[in-house]
């Protein structure tokens, strides 16, 4: 355990930003939608990896190791954190040096630990803990009807995971979590809930895709920013195979039997994808007072587009360049201060957004019933 690397982070407003884990999937799509026009300061384990990128998008690369003790050092505008930080040492360098800081990389339980770990430094640059589903998209989409609605009593995300996603293995990570129990909220009481059950089937853009649930932070967060009775997300995949295989590996035990780190490369292997890409699909229902408003959202790009579409949301947003001032402390991607705009953030990165508010849904027995708003 690393437990005092000396890292060293300065504040610089004309610094590059300064991507963790910046040309993995993720990272390298987050530093081409930042482009040339914003300086980047790319790093990971192996530097080499990044020149090419470096070169395509004007940023420099260095070798920043987390596993590796060894002090880094850099005068940065701003952080966004894409890769796994076990140890908190890049959230802890942010936070300490007062440099606007953005997490899209943890699940729940990493989150929580954030939360006191950033409070703990008491932080004079925001610190967004962005790791809702898709760098924080959910959420955001989601504080969106609950304006339109005047609440969020019930918030159901529902997400359809292109087998054709061109996933690294970060992105997968949440394989390593299903044998793991997750506290939820259900109508207004805490419980634990296990993953890859409690499936239904819902349309998303059109399509009946079953679903089932995941452990993912904006089921804790919601509940506590929007003041939401039930959240809850769950996943299905394009491969109605797929999604048959995992529940089925799941009935067996072998996510509770195959955990720790031994097995952590063939439970990420079911998913991980080296290809060219799928597109990603999410739907958003929140109900408020028998009313419920429906967002589904798809982005042509991909899974790890969309995510990286968050994070760069989620920079304008601890810099203050989104069209409202910067936050204070440590925030959640929902707490955004003009969720109308949100809409206009993500079509203006090629996101679709569409709003429904009288959606069919497909019931667990796969019959067609309507929602209506009342």
């Amino acid at each position: 355990m690393i437990t005092d690397p000396h890292d060293e982070l300065r504040p610089d407003p004309s610094g590059p930003v300064l991507i963790t884990g910046g040309y993995g999937t993720v990272g390298a799509e987050i530093a081409r939608i930042l482009g040339v026009d914003t300086p980047t300061l790319l790093t990971g384990r192996n530097p080499d990896r990044g020149e090419a990128l470096a070169a395509e998008v004007g940023g420099e690369v260095r070798a920043w190791d987390l596993a590796d003790p060894s002090p880094f050092r850099a005068g940065v505008r701003a952080v966004i954190s894409s890769v796994n930080d076990p140890e908190d040492r890049v959230l802890v360098a942010a936070a300490a040096a007062g440099v606007p800081y953005v997490d899209i990389t943890r699940w729940t339980g990493r989150l929580q630990r954030a939360v006191t770990v950033a409070a703990l430094h008491r932080p004079a640059a925001p610190v967004l803990l962005s790791s809702a589903w898709m760098g924080g998209v959910s959420s955001l989409v989601a504080a969106t009807l609950a304006e339109e609605l005047g609440g969020a009593e019930q918030v159901e995300i529902a997400v359809r995971w292109d087998m054709a996603e061109r996933a690294g293995a970060d992105s997968v990570e949440f394989m390593d979590r299903l044998g793991v129990a997750f506290e939820v909220v259900d109508g207004g009481r805490r419980r634990l809930a296990s993953p890859m059950t409690e499936s239904r089937t819902v349309r998303i853009d059109g399509t009946p895709v079953r679903v089932a649930r995941i452990d993912t932070p904006e089921q804790f967060t919601l509940p506590l920013t929007l003041g939401t009775t039930t959240a809850a997300t769950r996943i299905g995949f394009s491969s109605p195979a797929a999604t048959r295989a995992l529940l089925a590996l799941r009935g067996t035990g072998f996510f509770r039997w195959a955990g720790g780190e031994r097995w952590a490369p063939a439970r990420r292997a079911l998913l991980h994808s080296p290809g060219d890409g799928g597109t990603a699909r999410l739907r958003v229902d929140v109900t408020h007072r028998g009313r419920t408003r429906t967002a589904t959202v798809t982005d042509p790009l991909g899974q790890h587009h969309l995510t990286a579409v968050g994070a760069v949301l989620g920079l304008r947003r601890v810099l203050g360049t989104d069209g409202s001032p910067a936050p204070r402390g440590v925030v959640f991607p929902e707490q955004h201060p003009d969720p109308a705009r949100v809409a206009e953030l993500l079509t203006a990165h090629g996101v679709g957004l569409a709003f429904d508010e009288n959606d069919a849904v497909v019931t667990g027995h796969g019959r067609a019933g309507t929602r209506a708003a009342a």
